[in-house]
């Protein structure tokens, strides 16, 4: 199985795209999607939705994942992450790529064992579980989350598996 896990964010989302093989989890690709501060918002999300695509079409995963909506004290800020969320998702769906979302706190938790945990303990914990020699991007490592949590997140019960968006 290959997971594209994804951070999203107008000026900085996380990809990474990791494969479970027989019970090994190896980290194809990683990195992030960057957008300069003076791009305006059209260009920003047509730029993440060229970068999915290509990142699509080059590693060919079977499934996406992201990280579910969370609550922002700012209106505007949750609807740039909402307008970018829908880019990402749609350019999925474009390519017949099912997404799967997960709430921050289960992925911290699939990863370091623990809801509440830091974003450097989740990273360093990443290197561990796929080998890396060194700490990934913050946006790329938290990709890497994602696609973990959702490999980690199978199970053999149907009713205990996510479903996709």
């Amino acid at each position: 199985m290959r997971v594209l896990g994804i951070d999203t964010s107008l000026r900085s989302s996380g990809v990474a795209v990791v494969e479970s093989l027989a019970g090994r989890n190896t980290a194809l690709e990683y990195g992030r999607i960057h957008n300069p501060d003076k791009l305006p918002l059209s260009e920003c999300l047509r730029r993440i939705d060229g970068g999915i695509r290509e990142i699509i079409g080059r590693t060919k995963p079977d499934l996406a994942a992201i990280e579910d909506i969370f609550f922002a004290k700012n209106a505007r800020t949750s609807l740039v992450l909402g307008e970018a969320r829908g880019v990402v998702i749609a350019a999925c769906a474009a390519s017949g790529i099912p997404v799967y979302q997960y709430e921050p706190r289960r992925v911290k938790k699939a990863i370091a064992g623990n809801g509440a945990a830091d974003k450097l303990q989740v990273r360093r914990m990443i290197m561990v579980l796929l080998g890396l020699k060194d700490e990934p991007q913050e946006d790329a490592g938290d990709a890497l989350a994602i696609a973990l949590c959702h490999i980690n997140s199978r199970s053999p019960v149907a009713e205990l598996n996510p479903q996709p968006i």
